[in-house]
């Protein structure tokens, strides 16, 4: 059995939900024979980002699953991202609604006016940005939204600042824009949740583990206004992992007949890998990912680290030999025939190969 190995990783935003996440990382950190090359991230994908790379700059694995572990410790306790409390008027108005209904009917900007977000004392308190900077031994892609032209902009590791994690976070229905630079950004989430795209072509690491949180589908339809509400959003936070894996397997397909060049053409050859908890934040009332109940995370941080245990199980030895999923059948299982979008097998080097299918997804 090999010895060292070697992944990215790629981290879905979720609000409290990304406590599933918590789990995965949790594990992947008990197994020292796996590292860890570059993140990216978007939103709560962000939070476990920097904690990872906080304990890692600290010194050990150990250090890192700590830190994990009082971040999310501290978002239970703090309340993130349930704000209603800071308004006592709204907390009274509150107790038999949600901090989603409220947020239909009040800007943050009304309910919120100084704009207080107990997340940057939270992460300001156990994660030391300078020391991430300069010693972070993985590289960091942390994804906020532009809101002037809705684009992503990805800090990287030597310019992280909490400002860009909270830009990362910042949901508009819950906080104030974060002025970077003299520009608004919003949650990352809306651009890329997270950028596979621009990880696969960069990173010189060959395997790239995604870890999602949200629900890939929900096949009832939504009738209420809440129901609604909260399926639009899904969507809307899915279109940017749907439009990366879209890119992903137009490259790969031209790569059948033609080798693609540039930037992208590390793309046909990446290897991807999932770990999809989606069947299980979508047994959830979607409203738990704004309200940090610390049952709901322990119990998604559980089952983050039994997915990751029965993954370890089945493909530990496929990190940097093959593939693991086949993003095509994976993430668009419901279009069939001439219209699905081919993928190619991604060896460990060369030139890639046609092949219907690559193996069972994650």
């Amino acid at each position: 059995m090999r010895t060292k190995l070697k992944i990215n990783l790629a981290l879905q935003g979720g609000g409290a939900h990304g406590a599933f996440t918590w789990g995965v990382l949790d594990r992947l950190l008990e197994e020292p024979s796996i590292s860890f090359g570059w993140i990216s991230a978007a939103s709560a994908g962000s939070v476990n980002a920097i904690g990872l790379a906080a304990g890692l700059a600290e010194g050990s694995r150990e250090k890192a699953r700590a830190k994990l572990f009082k971040i999310w410790e501290a978002v239970h306790k703090s309340g993130v991202p349930d704000l209603a409390k800071l308004n006592p008027f709204l907390n009274g108005f509150s107790r038999p609604a949600s901090m989603a209904q409220i947020a239909t009917m009040w800007s943050p900007y009304e309910f919120n006016p100084l704009g207080f977000d107990p997340l940057r004392r939270l992460i300001t308190d156990h994660v030391d940005f300078e020391l991430i900077r300069r010693d972070s031994p993985v590289e960091l892609l942390i994804a906020a939204t532009h809101v002037s032209t809705g684009r992503a902009r990805l800090f990287r590791r030597h310019e992280l600042t909490v400002e860009a994690v909270l830009a990362s976070a910042c949901l508009p229905t819950l906080h104030h824009a974060v002025e970077i630079d003299g520009a608004a950004y919003w949650d990352g989430g809306y651009s890329a949740n997270p950028d596979l795209v621009t990880l696969a072509s960069e990173s010189h690491v060959g395997d790239t583990l995604l870890v999602m949180v949200s629900p890939r589908d929900n096949d009832t339809l939504p009738t209420t206004a809440r129901d609604i509400a909260n399926h639009t959003n899904r969507l809307t936070f899915n279109a940017p992992l749907l439009r990366d894996i879209e890119i992903i397997t137009a490259v790969r397909e031209t790569a059948g007949s033609i080798l693609p060049k540039g930037r992208l053409a590390g793309l046909a050859r990446h290897r991807f890998h999932v770990i999809d908890g989606g069947e299980v934040t979508g047994a959830l009332n979607p409203e738990t990912t704004i309200k940090p109940d610390w049952n709901v995370m322990t119990y998604l941080h559980g089952a983050g680290r039994d997915h990751t245990e029965k993954w370890l199980a089945a493909h530990r030895g496929d990190i940097g030999r093959k593939e693991t999923v086949d993003l095509a059948r994976h993430f668009f299982p419901g279009i069939s025939g001439a219209d699905q979008p081919h993928v190619i097998a991604a060896g460990p080097r060369g030139p890639a190969t046609r092949k219907s299918a690559m193996g069972k997804g994650a």
